[in-house]
């Protein structure tokens, strides 16, 4: 019978990439299919089919969106305490299945519903194949960034097919197969998962099938362990219709979004109690990576709100010649462009690193600010190109996406690689689910930065509204910009809480 690898076999991979990094990659590709296909299909759908005002629209889908990566916190949180990264990641995959299954049926009836099983699901899923893909490498592995990168082509990957087909679909054919779609990709995820799984060895199982392993431990601890993992099922399937209640009331997200954020940082300061002074150290130094990418997700995630809208009424319908969708081009550009491009970042980093050139963390911040400015500048600029009936060109704003891109590449995936690098083990997880609610409260400031857009173009002509929309994106410009400067002047500081990791 073949023996289960151990960490260190995995851990001591030759080239590139490990092989395990192939599996996940296709997991996460499918599951990204499936999410990103829903967001992209989120405020067209309430406009059009659920006939919500487009400042109404812009705030449920921050809600919406929030939810979904809050819970991503509470996940982790599970994760690490009881149910481990790979049954959570199995949960999370099954309530996504069943999200989707209830939105083909029927999306207009059951859209909440839907959802509610959505939020839960991704929240069980998403932090922890991500930090699995941490745990494949070494501590200090200058491979790790290279691998993430890899990792993060993938999402996008997924976020491409599905961020065109879903849309497409809805639009021109049916919502129900579109729904549908999505929870067919999913399945394809959970499966590929299932029959990948072993090859990671120890990595993501149940710390509490750890406790029960080890000599002397009483039958009726390992029985509590149990009854532990199955009240997290139920508890997870209780909570969903209070999900459903908040996410259905915006207001009522104001009130949430004032209490995870502060309760969470509670927890991971009374975790920071049992960790030496180096560990508290480069924990302080992970939250001032949070802490900005609120700013970077709050302008980016402009794609699935105001952005959404602004394609659907302000731009034209080809690129390069080439008739195309203008929703589906605001879904799929920036992840092809990030299919085509990040592997090459992450090779350029491996190169300069080989040079000792890279730069560190913090610069690579500042630069994906920076970046997220230019392309908000592109996003203004094109009103100068508009014609008489208030439509700008789709080339343009495509290239916007392209300057965003590499923003995107600076920040995201090297924050998920550093969130793993700066924590302590047994807080990896919560870190990582503490990385994505970073990204609810950006989301969550995104829907209404888009409602406010939205409500100053309330009752203006297709012309005025593209003119205001565009003054907005200027807006973001700058402030991206204000943000991009201070994370690389501030950096020299924190570096120092950050210590050998570089």
């Amino acid at each position: 019978m073949e023996q289960p690898l151990t960490l260190y076999e995995i851990q001591d991979f030759k080239g590139k990439y490990p092989k395990q990094l192939w599996y996940l990659f296709f997991s996460e590709m499918w599951e990204r299919f499936s999410f990103y296909g829903m967001r992209g299909m989120l405020v067209y759908f309430m406009v059009n089919q659920l006939m919500m005002k487009d400042d109404v629209a812009n705030l449920q889908y921050g809600a919406t969106q929030a939810f979904v990566y809050a819970f991503t916190f509470i996940g982790g949180l599970f994760a690490d305490k009881i149910l481990g990264f790979r049954k959570s990641l199995f949960w999370g995959g099954l309530l996504m299945i069943v999200g989707s299954c209830i939105l083909a049926f029927d999306p207009k009836t059951y859209f909440f519903l839907g959802i509610g099983f959505t939020i839960i699901g991704t929240g069980f899923f998403k932090p922890n194949i991500s930090t699995m893909v941490g745990n494949l490498y070494r501590k200090g592995d200058p491979r790790t960034d290279a691998g993430f990168s890899l990792f993060y082509s993938g999402v996008n990957l997924g976020a491409l097919l599905g961020g065109y087909a879903c849309i497409y679909l809805g639009k021109f054919y049916s919502w129900h197969l579109a729904f549908g779609l999505a929870a067919i990709v999913m399945t394809i995820s959970l499966v590929t998962f299932i029959f990948t799984q072993k090859s990671l060895g120890p990595i993501g199982l149940s710390p509490l099938a750890n406790d029960a392993s080890k000599e002397n431990t009483p039958w009726y601890r390992y029985s509590s362990n149990r009854w532990k993992e199955y009240m997290t099922y139920l508890g997870s399937l209780i909570v969903i219709p209070f999900v459903i209640i908040l996410v259905s009331n915006p207001q009522y997200t104001d009130i949430f979004m004032y209490i995870i954020g502060p309760a969470s940082l509670l927890y991971l300061f009374y975790e920071m109690r049992t960790f030496t002074s180096s560990e508290n150290k480069k924990l302080i130094a992970a939250l001032v990576f949070i802490i900005f990418s609120i700013f970077f997700w709050a302008f980016f995630e402009q794609s699935g709100g105001s952005l959404s809208l602004f394609a659907a009424n302000n731009l034209t319908s080809t690129v390069a010649g080439i008739p195309l969708d203008a929703n589906g081009v605001n879904n799929s550009a920036n992840s092809l462009f990030v299919i085509a491009f990040a592997a090459l970042v992450g090779m350029a980093w491996l190169w300069m690193n080989k040079r000792k050139i890279e730069p560190n963390t913090l610069v690579k911040f500042g630069l994906g600010f920076l970046f997220l400015a230019g392309g908000f500048y592109v996003f203004y600029y094109s009103k100068f190109f508009a014609d008489a009936s208030g439509h700008t060109s789709l080339d343009l704003f495509t290239f916007g996406w392209f300057v965003i891109t590499f923003g995107e590449l600076c920040l995201s995936p090297i924050g998920m690689s550093v969130m793993t690098k700066l924590s302590p083990q047994k807080t990896q997880a919560v870190m990582m689910g503490m990385w994505f609610l970073a990204s609810a409260y950006g989301q969550y400031f995104a829907g209404i930065l888009g409602a406010n857009i939205a409500t100053a173009s309330e009752n203006s002509s297709n012309l005025e509204k593209l003119i205001i929309y565009a003054d907005g994106y200027k807006q973001l410009a700058l402030y991206a910009l204000i943000a991009g400067v201070v994370m690389i002047a501030i950096s020299p500081l924190i570096r120092k809480l950050m210590q050998e990791v570089k």
